[in-house]
């Protein structure tokens, strides 16, 4: 995987490769892509699960106050991560083409909402 010019791309493909790398010396193969996708979902609930309780209108079971939100986070990154690189994408890329239409999509959009002031 190549990286890219500009900062984040360059950063997000650091962090394919050490995923990549960390998978072969460590994790011995990837799981494949449709197990990868579920335990993202899983991943995915777990960060609701403290969003939900810590900061909506759920109550926090004291058992969900020891768990860190940076932690689950990082979960659901290292498994997006893992299914980039098993398909083969390009993250670093695909996040600049993504800033790029964010950026000119949204240029006028946001700063006119009444609702965001």
């Amino acid at each position: 995987m190549q990286e890219g010019p500009g900062r984040a791309g360059g950063e997000v493909a650091a962090l394919q490769r050490e995923v990549d790398e960390w998978i072969q010396r460590i994790g011995v193969r990837y799981f494949n892509e449709l197990t990868n996708m579920a335990i993202l979902a899983e991943e995915v609930g777990e960060v609701a699960r403290i969003m939900a309780r810590r900061y909506g209108e759920q109550s926090e079971k004291e058992s969900d106050k020891p768990k860190d939100l940076g932690e689950e986070l990082a979960d659901v990154l290292f498994v997006v991560l893992c299914l980039a690189n098993q398909t083969d994408t390009d993250l670093g890329s695909a996040w600049r083409k993504k800033m790029e239409t964010r950026t000119r999509r949204d240029a006028d959009r946001h700063g006119g909402n009444p609702k965001l002031k």
